[in-house]
C-alpha cells in the first residue's frame, strides 16, 4: 500500500509541476537527481555548456539554458530551486522572486543579514514560497526527535547538544562555524522555537591564520533551556552526536555510527528530599523511517509549490539562524 501511495504521489507531481535546478555543481547535480526522482524536474540552468550537454543525455526531454532570464521565460517552471555559489543567492533569488515563482535556496540564503531580510519581504509582496536548504530539517531521525519531544516523551526539554566532527574537509574561504555549525543551530531553533536569550562562542586556530579549526558554542534560551554545539574538522575521528536531555528522558543520535541509531533513555534525577537520586531505566531504540533527508526536504517545496504556507525551513527561520550565525561569529573574530 505505501508503493502504491508512493506511485500515486509521483504521478501527481508530473501531471502539474516542474521544477528548474539552477546550478548544476557539485550539490546542484543532487537537486537534479532528487527531483527527476520525483518526476518533476523541468529545466536546468548552468554557464557551464560542457556541464548541460552532459545533463541532457542524462535528463532527455529536460529543458537547459545558459541563462536564467531564458528559463524563466518558459511558464511550464512553478518552482526553481538554486544550488549555485552563495556569493550569488541574492541576486539569482531576488529574479526568480520578483518573476513571482516560488524558491528553494540552498543555505546560506545569503551573506549578509540586510539581503536575507529583502529576499524574505519580497516573497511576501510576491506572494511567494521562499524555502532555505536546511536539509537535516528533513532527516527523518530529526523529525522523529520533533515528535518525541512535542509529546512529551523526555517531559521538560532542557538540554540539548550537538557534536559534528571529523578530520577535514578543511575550507580556505570559511572558518569550521560557517561551514558545520548552521546545521545544528538549525536543529536548535527546531526543536526549542525560541531564540537564544544568551550566546557565547570560543575557538581554536592552528592550520590557517584568521579561519577557526574547532569552535564550542553556548547558548541559552528561555524557560531554562541550555545547549551547546562543538565543531571540529581537526579531530581524530568523525562524530555526529545529537544528545536532548529532558526532565523525565534522554535521547540521543548518532548519525556518523552505523545503522544511525536513535535512542530514548529512560533516566532522571528525582528530589527526594535533599539529595537527586538518579532513576536508571532502560534503553530503548527508536525506529524510524531511513529515507534520504534531500529527497524529502524537495518532496516537501514540491507540494508546497501550490503557494501553501511553508512550516518549516521558510525565510524566517533562515534569517534567525543567520542572526545567531553572524552575532557568533563577530565574537569569534575577536577573539
Amino acid at each position: 500500500m505505501n508503493k502504491l501511495n508512493e506511485l500515486i504521489k509521483l504521478d501527481k507531481m508530473k501531471s502539474d509541476k516542474k521544477v528548474c535546478v539552477v546550478g548544476g555543481g557539485n550539490w546542484g547535480k543532487n537537486h537534479i537527481r532528487a527531483l527527476n526522482g520525483l518526476g518533476v524536474l523541468g529545466g536546468i540552468v548552468d554557464e557551464n555548456e560542457e556541464r548541460l550537454n552532459h545533463f541532457s543525455k542524462q535528463y532527455p526531454g529536460v529543458n537547459v539554458f545558459t541563462e536564467l532570464i531564458d528559463a524563466l521565460s518558459h511558464s511550464e517552471f512553478t518552482g526553481f530551486t538554486i544550488a549555485t555559489p552563495a556569493k550569488t543567492h541574492y541576486t539569482v533569488a531576488k529574479t526568480i522572486i520578483e518573476a513571482k515563482k516560488h524558491i528553494l535556496v540552498e543555505k546560506p540564503l545569503t551573506l549578509n543579514i540586510d539581503d536575507a531580510k529583502i529576499l524574505v519581504k519580497l516573497a511576501v509582496e510576491n506572494n511567494v514560497n521562499l524555502m532555505v536548504g536546511h536539509v537535516l530539517l528533513f532527516h527523518p531521525a530529526i523529525i522523529k526527535i520533533k515528535d518525541l519531544i512535542t509529546e512529551g516523551k523526555i517531559g521538560k526539554l532542557q538540554y540539548i547538544y550537538s557534536n559534528r566532527l571529523n578530520l577535514g574537509q578543511v575550507r580556505i574561504e570559511e572558518n569550521v562555524f560557517w561551514s558545520l555549525a548552521p546545521h545544528d543551530i538549525s536543529i536548535f531553533q527546531y526543536f526549542i522555537e525560541d531564540y537564544p536569550t544568551q550566546m557565547n562562542a570560543q575557538g581554536s586556530t592552528f592550520l590557517q591564520k584568521g579561519i577557526h579549526d574547532s569552535t564550542l558554542t553556548l547558548l541559552e534560551y528561555p524557560n531554562n533551556i541550555n545547549g551547546h554545539i562543538f565543531v571540529s574538522w581537526l579531530h581524530p575521528f568523525k562524530e555526529h552526536r545529537l544528545v536532548i536531555v529532558g526532565s523525565e528522558g534522554m535521547i540521543s543520535f548518532e548519525d556518523s555510527a552505523k545503522d544511525k541509531p536513535l535512542k530514548y533513555y529512560n533516566k532522571k534525577f528525582e528530589l527526594n528530599g535533599k539529595v537527586p537520586e538518579k532513576m536508571d531505566g532502560e534503553v530503548e531504540l527508536i525506529d524510524y523511517d531511513h529515507s534520504m533527508p534531500l529527497k524529502e526536504e524537495l518532496r516537501y517545496f514540491v507540494d508546497h509549490l501550490d503557494g501553501t504556507k511553508l512550516m518549516k525551513a521558510n525565510g524566517e527561520h533562515a534569517l534567525e539562524v543567520m542572526k545567531i550565525l553572524v552575532n557568533l561569529s563577530e565574537q569569534l573574530e575577536k577573539l
